[in-house]
């Protein structure tokens, strides 16, 4: 299988307010990267895409990719305005292009961005990797990080789709 690995919304703006164990989130990122790229696959960086004057404005550094972040120059980068990075955007078609049939998805944030993607690579029937060390978020004033994370990795784990479930894995196992 060819994998990609999508990397979502990294970007400074997000990380503005603190995000649970972003620096190690970003050092398992870049290690796995280095990984998927060697087996040959891709790796795709998600970025949102706000409208002027807006958070996520492209013009703003706030919209720049997280500074310790490894992105190499084959590297591919999608821009997209919802919380889907399929959505109105031309992830299919890069994914079509490079030959890619399994999707690593990690990210920031694990109950918006990263769930939504997750669920939408679910149903176009990709098969569907996703550490789950791979992914972050903000406590909620409801609900702590933590428990957002493995909340979505066990929803994800018994997802009923066409190619099956996610799977679950750590990303130090994945390559």
């Amino acid at each position: 299988m060819k994998s990609a690995l999508i990397v979502i919304d990294m970007q400074r703006d997000l990380f503005a307010s603190p995000k649970h164990d972003a620096d190690g989130l970003v050092e398992r990122l870049n290690a796995l990267g280095r990984r998927i790229r060697a087996s040959g696959g891709i790796v795709i960086f998600i970025k949102h895409e706000g409208l002027p004057g807006q958070p996520f404005d492209p013009e703003t550094p706030g919209w720049q990719l997280l500074p310790d972040l490894a992105v190499e120059p084959g590297d591919i980068v999608v821009g997209k305005k919802s919380c889907d990075a399929f959505l109105n955007t031309d992830l299919v078609d890069v994914l079509r292009a490079n030959g890619i049939d399994r999707l690593v998805i990690t990210g920031c944030a694990s109950d918006y961005c990263v769930d939504t993607t997750v669920r939408s690579a679910l149903a176009r029937a990709y098969a569907t990797v996703v550490p789950a060390d791979g992914h972050t978020v903000s406590d909620r004033p409801h609900l702590s990080a933590e428990k957002i994370i493995a909340h979505h990795n066990a929803i994800w784990a018994d997802f009923i789709a066409p190619a099956g479930p996610a799977v679950i894995s750590r990303c130090a196992d994945i390559s």
